[in-house]
C-alpha cells in the first residue's frame, strides 16, 4: 500500500511494536504481549492512539494541551466504572509519580460520580489506591517514599475557578429536579446537595479541582453514557469556565480506551449543540 505522506513504515514485528509500547508506558501487561503476537498491527495503533490520548513518553505536551495529570484524573474514574481493578493501581501509581496526591485523586472521582455514581466512582478509587499501596501489587514503579504527601502543581489547578455567568447552576433549579421536587421534596434536596458539592455549583472554595476542570471529568462521563444533549449543557457550562474547545475534546478522548471511539463521536454531536446554543 504506498505511502503518501513518505513515513517510514513501522517495523510490525511483534518484538518491535512490544518494545515501543513499553518506551512509552514503561511495562506492558502480559494480556497486552499475546495480543502484540496475535495481532502486532492493531497493538501498534492501540498504542500509538493510547500514548498520544494519555501523553505518555515521547508525546510532547503544550500549553493547549490538557496535563498528563488531568487526563488521569479523567482516566482513573472511568476505568474503575469498569470495575477494573487490574489496571487502575497501575495508573494511580503514575499519579504518585507524577506528584499527585490522594486527595486530589479522590476528587477527580468525586466530579466523576455525578454521573456514574459513587459506588463505582469514589469507592472503587479507594479500592484501586490501597492495591497500588499493596506490595504485592506487580505493575508500574511506586515513587521512592511512597504516595506523595504534598501535591505537585499542574496546570488545571488554577483554571476554571472563576466563571462569566452568574445564573444558579444547582441540580434543584433544572426542570426534571423542579419536578421531583413536586413529588418528593426532600430528595430533591438531599440529591442536589450532592451533585452541587460534586460539581462545585456554588462556586469554588478551598477544593484542588476548581469547577471548569470538574465539567471536564463531567463531559467525559455523560458521553460514555450517550448523553449529548446532557453533555452540551456541561459543555457550556465549561467554556463559561474558560475552558477551550481543545479541552473538552481531549477530555472527551481521554476515556476511549475504556469506552471506545463513538464515545468521541457523541462528544463531538455535545459540542456542536453547544456550539449551535450559542450562536
Amino acid at each position: 500500500m504506498p505511502n503518501p505522506q513518505n513515513y517510514a513504515e513501522p517495523d510490525l514485528s511483534p518484538e518491535a511494536v512490544l518494545a515501543r509500547a513499553t518506551k512509552a508506558r514503561g511495562d506492558v501487561f502480559p494480556e497486552w504481549k499475546r495480543v502484540a503476537h496475535a495481532i502486532p498491527g492493531t497493538y501498534h495503533l492501540i498504542n500509538e492512539t493510547g500514548s498520544y490520548l494519555h501523553q505518555y513518553h515521547g508525546q510532547a505536551g503544550g500549553t493547549d494541551k490538557l496535563s498528563a495529570q488531568m487526563r488521569e484524573l479523567i482516566a482513573i474514574p472511568a476505568l474503575c466504572a469498569k470495575g477494573d481493578m487490574r489496571h487502575t493501581p497501575n495508573h494511580i501509581r503514575r499519579c504518585y509519580r507524577l506528584g499527585m496526591t490522594d486527595q486530589v485523586i479522590f476528587e477527580g472521582a468525586t466530579a466523576y460520580a455525578a454521573v456514574a455514581g459513587w459506588a463505582s466512582t469514589i469507592l472503587q478509587v479507594s479500592l484501586a489506591i490501597g492495591e497500588a499501596n499493596s506490595p504485592d501489587y506487580p505493575f508500574g514503579a511506586m515513587p521512592e517514599g511512597g504516595a506523595p504527601k504534598e501535591l505537585t502543581p499542574f496546570p488545571e489547578l488554577n483554571m476554571g475557578r472563576t466563571r462569566k455567568a452568574t445564573h444558579s447552576d444547582s441540580l434543584a433549579d433544572t426542570p426534571d429536579w423542579r419536578y421531583a421536587a413536586t413529588i418528593d421534596p426532600e430528595l430533591t434536596k438531599r440529591a442536589s446537595a450532592f451533585i452541587d458539592h460534586c460539581l462545585l455549583n456554588q462556586g469554588a472554595g478551598n477544593e484542588l479541582l476548581g469547577p471548569g476542570p470538574r465539567e471536564l471529568i463531567v463531559i467525559a462521563a455523560l458521553c460514555t453514557r450517550g448523553e449529548a444533549e446532557l453533555a452540551a449543557e456541561h459543555i457550556r457550562r465549561a467554556y463559561d469556565y474558560g475552558m477551550t474547545k481543545k479541552n473538552v475534546l481531549e477530555a472527551i478522548c481521554c476515556v476511549i480506551p475504556m469506552t471506545g471511539m463513538i464515545t468521541a463521536q457523541i462528544g463531538l454531536r455535545a459540542m456542536q449543540k453547544a456550539d449551535a446554543a450559542v450562536r
